[in-house]
């Protein structure tokens, strides 16, 4: 009941901000013939008296007049919101999420449909989803205090409820380089004194693979702010023949808390595996610590501790300890984009020297929704690797690589085929050597139908 009438609260609240212009005197001039009246108004004229009927609850009365203004595109935005609030207040959930994502197509900025939007899709129980949108309207300089406090207790709620979640997509992977290999099929060992000439499947090649990912997790609330998490992901790319096939999974589980101030903390068991070519070339697993913390202002923070002992089938030197560590800080820009940055350190340390080495970088994006049903970003990071030790008998140094990647993506959300909508993604990695062996460069672009549960 005390969430319920916390909804309701934020739909008077909203159409209280909504700011709709102050409404015309109602109109006077009618004709009347064989006790039949009729009523002439201009459009802007037709949105007030809808205004106002909607505002008093007369919906059945409205909705003719809702349907009129659609012969008034230049009054499209108003006449969504509305539709969308009627079909609100009347139960029609799905049609509002709809007419609200309407409005936001053309006006991501507008605070009063995304509020309106956040609220039906809690109702409709995805908290994900409502979640995003009550964290972008958060940072709204100008919402009053008390939507405000109805906003954190209903993000509040979210994260207490919360149990599941489940991502699935699945495209084609068109790739200039599916093996990450070398562009040279003659690389220089030890002082030039010797030539290795690399067999065809060292060389770069190219193809078109198919790819199904699967992302999911499951929270078990145990007691106040003490649940526990369980989160695995999985991604499939086939690829013509088994050479380049590229199969990866991880699971994660253990104990989350969630402190006073909003901050969750949680340390995790992990298990990962991934198989190349039919082969294992990582399986394993180790421990991870996570910290998250939303601030003031649409910002956040966050930390990420890993420790995992792996194996590979392809050579025991390939086994060891993998160490990794990120910070990262997000914040809301322009009321629709998250802006983001983060630094990270990677230690390998393995069986052989030769292929143990220490990873510094930073990443950085933008990303949030666009005009139009858009959703799009940007990233780009660099890193630097560098080996401890030679390969014996190959090469006269330690490996010593600069990192350089890239990301854009755009999606189509306003679209959706049985649930399912479509993006593509451009992926750019650079990977710059002085090894001739592992100097490489790789396009991808991913195709995907995706979808949300």
């Amino acid at each position: 009941m005390r969430r319920a009438i916390a909804l309701a609260l934020l739909s008077a609240a909203a159409l209280t901000i909504i700011g709709f212009a102050p409404l015309s005197d109602s109109p006077t001039l009618r004709d009347c013939e064989n006790g039949v009246c009729s009523m002439r108004m201009t459009a802007p004229q037709l949105l007030a008296e809808t205004e106002k009927l909607v505002l008093a609850r007369r919906f059945d009365e409205a909705r003719p007049m809702l349907a009129a203004l659609t012969h008034a595109p230049e009054l499209a935005m108003e006449r969504h919101f509305l539709e969308g609030y009627v079909a609100a207040e009347t139960g029609d959930l799905a049609v509002a999420a709809r007419e609200f994502r309407a409005v936001l197509r053309d006006r991501p900025d507008m605070t009063r449909a995304r509020l309106e939007l956040a609220r039906v899709l809690m109702l409709q129980g995805k908290d994900s989803a409502a979640d995003h949108h009550y964290r972008l309207a958060e940072e709204a300089g100008d919402l009053p205090p008390e939507i405000e406090r109805t906003i954190r207790e209903h993000r509040g709620a979210i994260r207490n409820r919360k149990n599941w979640y489940f991502n699935f997509d699945f495209g084609l992977v068109p790739d200039s380089n599916i093996n990450s290999g070398t562009r040279d099929d003659a690389i220089d060992t030890i002082y030039g004194a010797n030539t290795l000439h690399l067999g065809r499947s060292a060389l770069r090649k190219s193809g078109i693979g198919q790819t199904v990912g699967v992302q999911g997790g499951v929270r078990l609330r145990l007691d106040n702010g003490l649940a526990m998490v369980i989160d695995g992901d999985g991604q499939v790319i086939n690829h013509s023949g088994k050479d380049a096939d590229d199969i990866s999974a991880l699971l994660a589980a253990g104990p989350e808390l969630t402190m006073k101030n909003g901050a969750r903390i949680a340390i995790q068991a992990v298990g990962v595996g991934r198989w190349y070519g039919g082969k294992a070339a990582q399986k394993g697993g180790g421990v991870r610590l996570s910290y998250q913390r939303d601030l003031s202002a649409g910002q956040r923070i966050g930390l990420r501790l890993d420790a995992r002992r792996t194996e590979s089938d392809f050579a025991k030197a390939y086994g060891g300890w993998q160490f990794a560590g990120t910070g990262s800080y997000e914040r809301i820009v322009n009321r629709t984009m998250v802006a983001s940055v983060a630094g990270f350190f990677r230690r390998e340390d393995l069986l052989s020297r030769s292929y143990s080495s220490t990873e510094v970088g930073a990443n950085a994006g933008i990303g949030g929704e666009l005009p139009h049903g858009l959703n799009g970003g940007l990233s780009a990071g660099l890193s630097r690797a560098v080996f401890d030790a030679a390969i014996p008998g190959l090469f006269p140094e330690p490996r010593k690589d600069w990192r350089i990647n890239g990301r854009a993506y755009l999606g189509l959300r306003s679209v959706r085929v049985l649930g399912f909508s479509p993006s593509v993604t451009y992926n750019f990695t650079r990977n710059a050597s002085n090894i001739g062996l592992y100097d490489t460069t790789r396009h991808r672009f991913q195709f995907e139908l995706a979808r949300y549960f």
